[in-house]
Parts: C-alpha cells; structure tokens; sequence
C-alpha cells in the first residue's frame, strides 16, 4: 500500500521552482523525492531552453541597439524580448538558488545563510550605507 501523499516512507521532499507559470502568472512548485522523474526532466530541458534562448535575443538585440539608427519599433521589440528573457532567467536563478541551498543544508554540521531573496538587495545596501 502506498504512503497517502505519493512518496516513500522516510522519503525527503522538496519543492522545485518549475520554469513555468499557472494560467493565472503564479509560480508553479514541483513536490516530489525523485529528481530525475518525467517532470523534473521535463523542467531541466525547458531552463535549458530558456537559457539558450535568453543568449540568442541578447546577440539579436545587441546587434539592434548597437546601430544608432535602428528604427524605434525594433528597439522596443528588443526590449520587450529581453525583458521576458530576463524574467525566465531570473526564475531559472532562483529555483537553482534553492536547489543549492537544499545540498548545503543536507550536509552535516555546515552552517549556511539562508538563500538570497530580490527584496533583500535594499536591506542590505542600507546596512552597509548605515
């Protein structure tokens, strides 16, 4: 008889960022212990995707604001294809941050700090300036 949420007695579960939203633009999780199921494949081969994808629209939009006569359209679709790029690498970062986190947490007698969170920049830039 299986356990009542799906996993093995003892087993460890995590949460995984997935690299794509819910239709309604909320994060998607990943609750498993088996990181090389169908949908944790499925997750890697789209961030590598993705990060393919961001290199390729940042050499395209170089190319574009690199001329100081592109028209104003092309420059505007450049940054809108950049700033998607971005928002998917930056959910690519965390979601590897938080896996991170997980391996050093795992290990015996390691202390760590808890992983970095975007709000966190200003805090601590005012307790270095203060």
């Amino acid at each position: 008889m299986g356990h009542p949420d799906g996993c093995a007695p003892g087993a460890v579960t995590t949460h995984r960022l997935l690299p794509w939203l819910s239709p309604e633009g909320k994060p998607c999780y990943l609750v498993t212990d088996n990181a090389g199921g169908y949908l944790s494949r499925l997750a890697d081969d789209l961030e590598a995707v993705q990060l393919a994808t961001g290199t390729d629209v940042l050499g395209l939009a170089r190319s574009v604001l690199d001329d100081p006569f592109s028209p104003y359209t092309e420059v505007r679709y450049a940054g809108l294809r950049l700033a998607e790029c971005l928002a998917d690498v930056l959910r690519v970062a965390e979601s590897r941050g938080r896996a991170a986190a997980r391996l050093v947490t795992d290990q015996p007698g390691r202390r760590h700090r808890r992983p970095h969170r975007a709000g966190d920049t200003h805090a601590l830039i005012d307790a270095r300036l203060g």
